[in-house]
């Protein structure tokens, strides 16, 4: 399994800008996809964005898209999720996965992720 480890959460006001960072070690060939997932307070988790490692196919959420861009630096196994003109309700842990294999559209679904990290907390003030 490959380990991932989040970085780069915080408090922001609302419209700035935040990085978020995944860093994967271990056996980093099992993530074929990688992808940003987040849950708010009380919330189901939601798929935020994904991306495919080898040809860097990336996959939105709809409501999100124009706001936040996956990104992956293969080289040194990280992958990175920008959200600009963050709101309130962007406020949530955000989980980073990783799937072993190609899985298509189910890209939006949490359960081929195999592997997941801690998570890393953005609070979005007002």
């Amino acid at each position: 399994q490959v380990r991932l480890e989040e970085s780069g959460g915080g408090l922001v006001p609302a419209g700035d800008s935040l990085r978020l960072s995944c860093a994967a070690s271990g056996r980093t060939a099992s993530s074929v996809v990688m992808a940003w997932f987040r849950q708010g307070l009380g919330k189901e988790r939601e798929f935020v964005a994904a991306i495919r490692r080898s040809d860097g196919g990336k996959y939105y959420q709809d409501s999100l898209k124009g706001r936040i861009t996956i990104s992956t630096d293969n080289n040194k196994n990280m992958i990175y999720l920008q959200m600009n003109n963050m709101q309130p309700e962007d406020t949530a842990v955000y989980y980073c996965a990783a799937a072993p294999k190609m899985i298509g559209e189910a890209v939006r679904s949490s359960r081929p992720y195999s592997s997941w990290g801690q998570g890393t907390r953005v609070t979005v003030s007002t």
